[in-house]
């Protein structure tokens, strides 16, 4: 084993056992138990969303939660990280040893995304599988495997830009503020400056389609949505654009590729910043 590998396997160890002590993991399995249960006691009903019923129903109504709570998630897990373990002394401590930054920044990030992702990996396949012992519904695990792409790729990527802020601003206070801006933009203020503008003024459905893609949690729920209904009726004439223009395919392609390369360009941006920036 190099010198590389048992480094990032030290930070690794060190950073799990920071998450094990500060019980953000059992934090974080608890909320989608709760979350998980609502949709599971309310969802299992013959009603139709998006042509679903039972366990299809409950999944996208659990992931369309998810799209909200994710991001906060992952910017908290990870936009602190750094520059706290700069403020308490321990990053100058860990770099006096034989470890580089880019192992020790690996190891952080893999670490922080595991622990959001793993808890719910593991939740949608027992969705899945209580819908069938309990209701006798069909496993949809392609659909399922289609969610959990999505989850995924959002979590890295909100990782991805709270590892750069937690690079690029050494305060905490004033991280913690971005933090949250970038989370109410992502979220909330999208949302709003679409709906305003099309409100306003009649908008062609490329350029509705084109700004709400830049959003990367925009862009997950469009392929959410492509995946359970592939005629995108519920979007209205943007829908029907988005439908005939570039298909179900497409958009899932586009949600799930545009958010792992921002996530990747951001973290890039949070390592050279590290690499290049002081450890005190």
């Amino acid at each position: 084993m190099n010198r590389q590998l048992r480094s990032y396997w030290a930070v690794a160890q060190l950073d799990l056992a920071e998450v094990l002590r500060s019980r953000w993991l059992l934090f974080c399995v608890v909320v989608y138990a709760v979350l998980a249960g609502v949709f599971l006691l309310v969802g299992m009903r013959e009603s139709t969303v998006f042509g679903f019923t039972g366990t299809g129903r409950v999944l996208v109504s659990y992931v369309h939660a998810l799209l909200v709570l994710l991001p906060l998630m992952a910017l908290i897990a990870t936009g602190l990280v750094v520059n706290k373990a700069r403020d308490d002394g321990a990053l100058e401590l860990l770099f006096s040893q034989p470890i580089s930054r880019g192992a020790y920044f690996s190891a952080i990030s893999s670490v922080r995304f595991l622990v959001l992702l793993l808890p719910l990996a593991i939740l949608m396949a027992a969705i899945g599988v209580f819908g069938r012992v309990a209701f006798g519904q069909h496993i949809a695990w392609s659909f399922i495997g289609h969610c959990l792409v999505l989850c995924s790729v959002l979590v890295w990527a909100f990782c991805g830009i709270g590892l750069w802020v937690s690079t690029t601003v050494q305060n905490s206070a004033r991280a913690t503020m971005y933090l949250l801006l970038i989370w109410v933009a992502g979220i909330a203020l999208m949302d709003f400056a679409l709906a305003g503008m099309m409100l306003q003024w009649r908008v062609e459905p490329r350029v509705v389609f084109a700004l709400a893609a830049l959003n990367p949690v925009q862009c997950i729920r469009m392929a959410l949505l492509s995946s359970a209904d592939p005629e995108l009726s519920v979007l209205g004439p943007v829908g029907f654009y988005l439908a005939n223009r570039i298909g179900s395919t497409g958009l899932y392609t586009l949600g799930v590729v545009w958010p792992m390369l921002l996530g990747a360009l951001a973290w890039m941006s949070g390592l050279w910043k590290l690499r290049r920036g002081d450890v005190v």
